[in-house]
């Protein structure tokens, strides 16, 4: 889901969300008289950034207004969609401020404060876009001022703004163990600005924190598992917020997600086992075989990172070439369920039934016979827990949904906020 404060999402596909920028477009309105009712025509071809025009009486008295223009630097191009608009009358109140922009006349969104003297923007700016602001203000005689002012916002290639794709899915049901990730298609160096407008909002509410894995992706993970039946919802409220490096958020997202039952599988690799858990209840334990020496099968907490009912599996893949004696190619590994991004999975392994529950013969996944692995995975969904023990190879962070192998404490030190 994307949305924009209610607008429609602008038009280019797939790329493009109230402000955080410093600086502030501003137009001051130093005194208020009389004026003529019509604001009158624009002038004649698209206004640059800060074209403005006023009207007043004659007999009015001088009336300096300061345009959009004066707070841009010299050579300007367009205005920063960072930036904020605001108006100021001097000598007088707000009686009407109304600012739209581009081909549909869309409204920007904004309040008036400080007694009505203020008008500030509450909704961000769009790139390459004409944006008009009309006001009319009144002083303590009664006498009116009507102020029309135009400027353009710097446009934006597709290389300036960076995309927030969000999992998990939208009305997806996952495992206690999921992370929410969020990644980006253009790299975020000012992880702080791009951090202040992620949230995570859930019912029960759950402690949690951000984690930076890279400029590309960040994690978000509760304290401790997440509780069976938790709603949750994400929002990457992100548009035209600065990103570093000139490259600015292109859209707002949000998705909701749904967590399950507590599907927890404990594998014991030195006893040669696997306990099935629903909701601290267990259900099977289950003969298997894991990595033999040179090949050890990784301990830590794994999070199910994807599913296959069948599933080719290569060794070089993993770096094995085919002239090495431990090459495999392996065309319908049947009941396939992903553990590392290197290649660990849960899976069916009719050729090692004799071993499974006696030694580990595989090269680091974990099998079990196929009837196992069939009742396994029928089960199982994205986000659940695999808890490893009996090896001395640790699980990583970064190696699949590895959040859980730092404590929390360790883990929110990986935000840009800490």
């Amino acid at each position: 889901m994307l949305y924009r404060h209610g607008r429609s999402a602008r038009a280019h596909a797939r790329r493009r969300a109230v402000l955080a920028g410093a600086a502030v477009l501003s137009v001051a309105l130093a005194g208020c008289t009389a004026a003529a009712d019509s604001d009158g025509p624009a002038a004649a071809g698209s206004p640059s950034a800060g074209q403005s025009e006023s009207a007043a009486s004659p007999e009015a008295p001088a009336v300096s207004v300061a345009s959009i223009s004066d707070n841009l630097p010299a050579g300007e191009a367009g205005v920063p969609v960072d930036q904020q608009v605001k108006l100021t009358a001097d000598q007088g109140t707000f009686q009407s401020v109304e600012v739209t922009f581009g081909a549909k006349k869309e409204k920007l969104a904004g309040e008036l404060s400080e007694g009505d003297r203020v008008w500030t923007s509450t909704d961000r700016l769009e790139p390459g876009l004409l944006y008009t602001v009309r006001s009319v203000a009144v002083d303590a005689d009664g006498l009116t001022k009507r102020d029309k002012t135009s400027f353009r916002t710097e446009d934006l290639s597709l290389d300036q703004q960076t995309y927030p794709s969000i999992a998990p899915l939208g009305g997806e049901t996952v495992g206690v163990g999921m992370p929410v990730i969020v990644r980006f298609d253009v790299p975020v160096t000012d992880r702080a600005s791009i951090e202040k407008h992620l949230s995570v909002s859930s019912s029960p509410a759950q402690v949690g924190a951000w984690h930076w894995i890279s400029d590309n992706e960040v994690h978000w993970r509760p304290k401790t598992y997440w509780k069976p039946g938790t709603d949750v919802r994400v929002t990457a409220d992100i548009n035209s917020i600065p990103a570093g490096n000139g490259i600015y958020g292109q859209l707002s997202r949000s998705t909701s997600f749904h967590v399950g039952d507590a599907m927890v599988s404990k594998i014991d690799v030195a006893a040669h086992q696997m306990r099935v858990f629903r909701n601290g209840e267990l259900l099977r334990t289950i003969p298997i075989s894991a990595g033999k020496p040179g090949f050890t099968t990784r301990s830590g907490t794994k999070v199910i990172i994807e599913k296959f009912r069948s599933k080719r599996m290569d060794a070089a893949t993993t770096g094995i070439s085919p002239d090495n004696p431990e090459y495999y190619n392996l065309s319908n590994v049947e009941y396939a369920m992903r553990v590392t991004y290197s290649g660990e999975f849960l899976h069916a392994a009719p050729w090692s039934v004799g071993s499974q529950g006696n030694a580990n013969v595989s090269h680091g996944c974990v099998g079990m016979s196929t009837a196992d692995a069939g009742w396994l995975f029928n089960l199982t969904k994205r986000g659940d827990v695999v808890e490893v023990t009996g090896t001395d190879r640790e699980m990583t962070l970064t190696n699949g949904y590895g959040d859980w192998n730092e404590t929390f404490q360790e883990y929110r030190q990986g935000s840009a906020l800490s």
